[in-house]
């Protein structure tokens, strides 16, 4: 569950927000910005780190704005505001034809299988359901902050937005594989 480290800048918004707004975003960018510069020491391509890349940028503007401007509103719908950033950030760039995931799973398989039908299909399946996750979380947040649902349902709908797709993540790999695998060979 290594694909998980990406999101823990997002996870630490949600938790650390419960302190404090801008304190959520500051931990955030922290977060993403020293996974971005680990990832790049490391040598990883930076189409390998579209989630790292927009991960940054978003914490960026949502630090600057949330110390410039505590009191704003904004701060009741940050938890919508970042799911909807993850949700269009997963949604262009399967619009674009490079799904987030696949410099994610480009990490863990072997190179002859990248440019292989089932890794590209399984790729953009796995970023279709977060993508389809953190569209339906981020209107969840919106109903439960206009409702006045409070903290433990905000964190609930959060964490169903990241759960449900890794548990999808880990399982859909496997059997899409052992569905793709005898169709290759009738081929």
């Amino acid at each position: 569950m290594s694909y998980l480290r990406g999101f823990l800048p997002w996870i630490a918004l949600a938790i650390v927000s419960t302190l404090g707004w801008q304190w959520g975003a500051l931990a955030g960018l922290v977060l993403g910005a020293t996974m971005l510069i680990r990832a790049r020491k490391a040598g990883l391509a930076a189409d390998a780190l579209i989630l790292e890349c927009s991960t940054v940028a978003f914490f960026t503007a949502l630090t600057i704005f949330a110390f410039a401007r505590p009191d704003s509103g904004l701060k009741d719908y940050v938890g919508a505001l970042a799911l909807s950033w993850l949700a269009v950030t997963a949604w262009t760039t399967l619009a674009v034809g490079r799904p987030f995931t696949t410099g994610i799973a480009r990490r863990q398989a072997p190179p002859e299988v990248w440019d292989t039908y089932a890794f590209r299909h399984i790729n953009v399946v796995i970023t279709r359901a977060w993508s389809i996750a953190f569209t339906l979380s981020a209107a969840a947040m919106v109903v439960v902050v206009s409702a006045g649902l409070g903290v433990v349902a905000a964190l609930a709908a959060q964490f169903a937005g990241f759960v449900l797709p890794a548990l999808f993540t880990a399982w859909y790999p496997g059997w899409a594989r052992s569905r793709l695998a005898p169709a290759a060979h009738r081929a």
